[in-house]
């Protein structure tokens, strides 16, 4: 079965009925396991409205938790390193929650691809939806 961690883009579009939430539902039935990052579960409940908590306990519960440990950190901070040196600034979520991707063995699936170049990370565009 391959993986597929979800960004906050991903997340946030699925518990609102945008696009995402019929990819997302047919993600196991094509062998796909979706996972997420416990930076993306914050990001997602800093943002959510009293109403979706709800629907976002349920999502997130069905999903696997990458773990963010020492590796994930040093993968991270070498991210930044290397890109500052090149005049290119990275989020530090954005990188911990790559290093939690190529940790688990899986694609990223993000609305926002640019911020994620890493060269070992393999990244999924799934476009925002209205």
């Amino acid at each position: 079965m391959s993986r597929l961690l979800l960004d906050s883009t991903v997340l946030i579009d699925a518990l609102r009925g945008r696009p995402a939430a019929d990819r997302l539902q047919a993600l196991r039935r094509r062998g796909v396991e979706p996972w997420v990052s416990a930076i993306s579960v914050e990001e997602i409940w800093r943002g959510l409205r009293a109403e979706e908590e709800p629907a976002a306990r349920r999502l997130v519960q069905a999903l696997r938790v990458a773990p963010l440990g020492v590796e994930e950190g040093r993968r991270a901070g070498r991210w930044r390193r290397e890109h500052a040196a090149m005049g290119v600034t990275l989020h530090q979520a954005d990188c911990l929650i790559a290093a939690a991707a190529v940790g688990a063995g899986a694609v990223l699936a993000t609305a926002n691809v640019a911020d994620f170049p890493m060269p070992e990370l393999e990244v999924q565009h799934w476009p925002s939806g209205p």
